[in-house]
């Protein structure tokens, strides 16, 4: 099998875009699969066999960290000489319609995976309009491929409710060697919490922009002032949060990945997330896998493995009450916390990489039988 991929980010840029791709590079490579990757220039030439094509862009004047390379990108000598069975573009806004268009051109077929809900952070910024523009074009992009994958059944019905389809699930997985409560340290620990590490330690992890809302857990620190806060990220946002969070006792560690993410994970006591808008939410998962008993909103992606009060604790999803209350008992019940902790390892152990990317590839073979009846057709 020949599969050509296209990317609307890779490394640098670390997002769970770029990680997904990583593992599954890395994936096709242990099973055989001959790839090639469509991506903004910048990155490495290769990765795990893959030959990288980077391709010049434009940053993205309401998310500079993005690099746009339009459809227009000239690939359809090399994607012809690499002779694809099949097109799979990450969330295609740009360069993905290149690959989309280019593969109705060379008669193989295409998905595309939906990876970000950036018509709900429109609507949670205030852009209702933006918000009905933005579905409107996802619908007309994805008419164009086979199928679409969608990380969660909550996107995955999102998607069928605004006429997206057909849909198939395809979910995420956690390394958890990486992320294991073995990497505990107590240094990590005081730095994280600011040279008091034996009071209770709350942990953040992922981009620092509105639709996560991290501003919510001002009111937590306020409430629970014996607590402290680690916030493992960057982005748009964080100036702003900084300044918010100035007389609490917050560390700001800016991006974290390797042995040095893993440790923070397994060093504090509480993960906190307050987003609502995660079609998956990887930053959950591994920190559960980490050992942690984690809070999040009864909504989106994580309710694919958060059940709550199991390994767990859901909070409504637009009540930041709700939030402080079941941070507060976790706070106030070690015996809970570390029920849901073990839990929670448990759990996330069953969600292997290796599992859900050989997932994939069976739906990879699936849409190839189903082109190859309809041209005997």
């Amino acid at each position: 099998m020949r599969v050509a991929l296209f990317s609307e980010t890779f490394l640098p840029k670390v997002d769970g875009i770029a990680g997904t791709l990583c593992r599954l590079l890395e994936h096709l490579s242990r099973r055989g699969v001959e790839s090639v990757l469509f991506a903004p220039a910048g990155g490495p030439a290769r990765w795990a066999g893959t030959e990288v094509v980077g391709l010049p862009g434009h940053a993205f004047p309401l998310y500079p960290e993005l690099t746009l390379v339009p459809p227009y990108a000239e690939v359809g000598e090399r994607l012809a000489r690499f002779a694809p069975d099949l097109v799979h573009t990450l969330h295609p806004v740009s360069l993905g319609l290149a690959g989309l268009w280019h593969a109705r051109r060379l008669g193989v077929p295409a998905i595309a995976s939906y990876h970000t809900d950036v018509p709900g952070f429109a609507a949670r910024w205030g852009l209702g309009l933006a918000a009905s523009t933005l579905w409107a074009f996802q619908r007309w992009v994805h008419r164009r491929a086979s199928l679409t994958l969608a990380p969660s059944r909550a996107t995955q019905r999102e998607l069928g409710e605004q006429g997206i389809g057909p849909v198939r699930l395809w979910g995420r997985g956690v390394d958890t060697e990486r992320f294991n409560p073995r990497w505990r340290s107590a240094a990590v620990r005081e730095w994280l919490s600011d040279g008091c590490p034996d009071a209770p330690l709350l942990l953040y992890v992922g981009r620092l922009s509105p639709e996560k809302r991290v501003e919510w857990l001002r009111p937590v620190l306020d409430a629970l002032p014996h607590a402290r806060l680690a916030v493992v990220g960057d982005g748009p946002s964080r100036a702003a949060l900084e300044e918010l969070l100035v007389a609490t006792p917050t560390v700001f560690t800016g991006w974290l990945a390797g042995d040095a993410l893993a440790a923070a994970y397994a060093s504090a006591d509480v993960f906190v997330f307050p987003g609502a808008n995660e079609t998956f939410g990887n930053a959950v998962l591994e920190a559960m896998a980490s050992g942690l008993p984690v809070v999040a909103p009864r909504a989106g992606g994580v309710l694919d493995f958060v059940a709550d009060g199991a390994n767990g604790m859901l909070f409504e999803a637009e009540d930041p009450g709700a939030l402080l209350v079941a941070v507060r008992r976790l706070l106030a019940d070690p015996g809970l916390a570390r029920r849901l902790a073990r839990r929670a390892r448990l759990d996330a152990r069953r969600r292997t990489w290796a599992s859900c990317l050989d997932d994939l590839l069976a739906i990879y073979v699936d849409v190839l039988v189903a082109a190859a009846e309809r041209r005997a057709a």
